[in-house]
């Protein structure tokens, strides 16, 4: 760590625990007052959903907090909040609202999502599909994709806070009254994040190609699945990013 970064995390941690040193008052209210709107402002940006359930002011005081107890690691502010799923969960003002913590989750992983890095499907690649053995085949998603498994209707939640018509949180009350959780697929297509649901015989499948399993090995863990149904799905819906004929490089930058 150079000299100049341990200066500012020693200055950071200062800030929180009340003993900058000789810092004059009025500079470290100052430097807090600019770092808990740093905290909602980046926070908000990462999980606008949150703060749409629990309000601007409930929103800006979980922010702030969270700086606090996990302050940024980094100096890109788009990177921070991960640990507010875990943060939310263990509030106990906030344990008759279970379904958060998985809502930020997904927020927290639209948000991943749209900051990943530009990927094309060359339509090419699809026909090593008829020329190769599914065990010599590993279909790549979009890059930054994820899965979030639920036992909440948390898909339902996120796209109903996106919508503005009356009935948008019709499907969100039925999924809640069945007791009903959701299986929500995250992948950027264009320049923005969108979140699918997907069936039992879909999740396990793609759960298998997110951990670099190859196709014959994804279609062994999803013996339920359709394939072709599901290839013409993630072609319509910019799923696919590749079909490589070598598994992905498990070297470390």
């Amino acid at each position: 760590m150079t000299a100049e970064a341990e200066r500012q995390q020693q200055l950071l941690q200062a800030l929180w625990r009340g003993d900058a040193g000789r810092l004059p008052a009025t500079g470290l209210q100052a430097y807090r007052a600019n770092a808990g709107a740093a905290a909602e402002r980046a926070l908000a940006a990462a999980c606008p959903t949150v703060q749409q359930l629990v309000g601007e002011a409930s929103f800006a005081a979980i922010a702030r907090a969270l700086w606090q107890r996990h302050p940024p690691q980094r100096g890109d502010l788009a990177q921070w909040g991960a640990a507010l799923p875990a943060f939310l969960a263990a509030d106990p003002a906030l344990q008759d609202e279970p379904c958060l913590a998985d809502v930020a989750r997904v927020d927290l992983a639209v948000h991943q999502a749209e900051m990943a890095a530009d990927a094309t499907l060359d339509p090419a690649t699809l026909n090593r599909l008829a020329e190769h053995e599914p065990e010599a085949l590993w279909p790549r998603l979009a890059p930054g994709a994820a899965i979030v498994l639920s036992a909440y209707p948390v898909a339902h939640i996120w796209h109903a806070h996106r919508h503005d018509g009356a009935d948008r949180f019709v499907a969100v009350r039925a999924a809640f009254e069945a007791g009903l959780g959701d299986n929500a697929f995250v992948w950027r297509t264009g320049w923005r994040a969108d979140v699918a649901l997907l069936d039992a015989a879909e999740t396990p499948f793609m759960q298998a190609l997110l951990q670099g399993l190859s196709l014959g090995a994804a279609l062994d863990a999803a013996p339920d699945l359709d394939f072709n149904t599901w290839l013409q799905r993630a072609l319509q819906l910019q799923w696919l990013a590749d079909v490589a004929v070598s598994p992905p490089s498990t070297e470390t930058p």
